[in-house]
């Protein structure tokens, strides 16, 4: 866990599972001869991630962005995966001296099992919400396919992740780009999922983006490593497109959610196009 301020905002860049995805998914047309320089796969061609949420204190309110991963899916799916550590995120609330019960705000930019994971929990051999005094944040059009799986998502959709969250009432649907705190926005990022978010935090002339899988890790960066897993992969490209330039005039700073080693990176746009170069942490 490491601790930077954006302007008057603390923020904490946690890291709650380690897993593995398949390479060619997870860089799309890219040849293996290109990404496997940037991402070394193993022996079954599966890549080393991470999932990593960020929680942001904004004067007396906690807001978690993504829950991260959880085992309530069980053996099978954590060997597929290659998962190790889900539910770390709970020994790192801990050592800021929080619970669960102390987040205001999760923010899921979008509901898939990597990123939602632990908005729910098994207890008493019932699946229940989490963080019970939290209202949990998504767009409308992400609880609706979510809620409206098809044979191309259903393996990302949990409904344990996203059904006792709504029966409790506790999910607040938006539309659009929604500012939720003063200098903290919803920004609509779809191609990965049409009702995919990413968060904007803008103070003091500083501004950091969590860019959610629309830019899974700074290896994504350069405008062709799309995933195979985004269902919209041209809307992903014009989302980079119309954001990039901006970001990179800003200087802002860069939060991927599945880096495996750099949870910070800046854009840098050279001869053969966009990169993003990873950020020294404050004691590293």
């Amino acid at each position: 866990m490491q601790r930077i301020e954006i302007g008057h905002f603390e923020v904490y860049l946690l890291e709650d599972a380690r897993f593995r995805l398949d390479g060619g998914a997870m860089f799309g047309v890219v040849p293996r001869v290109v990404w496997e320089e940037k991402a070394p796969p193993d022996e079954q061609n599966r890549i080393p991630l991470t999932i990593r949420p960020m929680l942001v204190r904004a004067g007396e309110r906690w807001v978690l962005i993504e829950s991260g991963m959880d085992d309530k899916p069980g053996e099978k799916h954590r060997r597929i995966y290659a998962i190790e550590g889900a539910g770390a995120l709970f020994g790192q609330l801990a050592e800021l001296g929080l619970g669960p019960e102390d987040v205001d705000l999760v923010v899921n930019t979008h509901l898939h099992f990597d990123h939602a994971g632990l908005n729910t929990i098994s207890r008493g051999g019932q699946v229940v919400p989490l963080f019970t005094k939290a209202r949990y944040i998504a767009q409308k059009q992400e609880l609706y396919d979510a809620t409206h799986t098809h044979e191309r998502n259903r393996a990302s959709y949990l409904p344990e992740n996203v059904e006792p969250v709504l029966e409790a009432g506790l999910f607040e649907e938006v539309e659009g780009e929604v500012e939720l705190l003063p200098g903290l926005r919803l920004l609509p990022l779809p191609g990965h999922t049409l009702g995919q978010q990413g968060v904007v935090l803008e103070s003091e002339g500083e501004t950091l983006v969590y860019t959610a899988d629309l830019m899974p890790t700074l290896a994504h960066a350069p405008l062709p490593y799309i995933m195979a897993y985004d269902l919209y992969p041209v809307t992903t490209l014009e989302v980079r497109k119309r954001f990039y330039s901006e970001w990179h005039e800003r200087g802002a700073l860069l939060a991927t959610p599945h880096d495996p080693v750099h949870p910070l990176g800046r854009l840098v746009r050279g001869g053969r196009g966009w990169k993003a170069e990873p950020v020294p942490l404050p004691g590293t």
